[in-house]
């Protein structure tokens, strides 16, 4: 059905979010990125473009929503490794990010997180899939089934 994901994020400081991502390790592409915007590679077929609140607000109608006050989205992103979502983690916060909560081990799978500069919620994971539970249903908040 689709081939990419582009996740859009406005932010206050383009700079400034460059240097934090960059020190997580994210690259940028240069034929994406001026003075209003930034292409960042996420993986393979997944980009996230940080645009300037001004230039971000030139795709909606909408009022640009404070990522400080309130949640809109939660971008989530698979590890390969439960060692790589902590590694993720510590270098999130030696950059500069918040850690709103604990990880969460739901055995089959660990979870983590980090809040960027401007407030945006990056959920981090790891999952064995053959190890999930057998009945459907999502995880609650406890690892439990719903």
């Amino acid at each position: 059905m689709h081939n990419a994901i582009y996740v859009n994020l406005p932010l206050r400081d383009l700079e400034r979010s460059k240097r934090f991502f960059a020190a997580l390790g994210y690259t940028f592409d240069a034929r994406f990125t001026n003075a209003l915007a930034a292409g960042m590679q996420l993986g393979e077929n997944l980009y996230c473009m940080l645009l300037t609140q001004p230039f971000f607000a030139g795709f909606t109608p909408k009022p640009i929503a404070d990522a400080h006050a309130s949640t809109e989205v939660l971008i989530a992103l698979p590890c390969e490794s439960r060692a790589a979502v902590d590694a993720l983690v510590a270098k999130a916060r030696a950059a500069g990010a918040a850690i709103p909560r604990e990880p969460v081990d739901h055995g089959f799978m660990l979870q983590h997180g980090y809040e960027d500069p401007d407030g945006h919620l990056w959920e981090v994971f790891w999952m064995d899939p053959a190890a999930a539970p057998a009945q459907g249903g999502a995880a609650t908040q406890d690892g439990s089934a719903q």
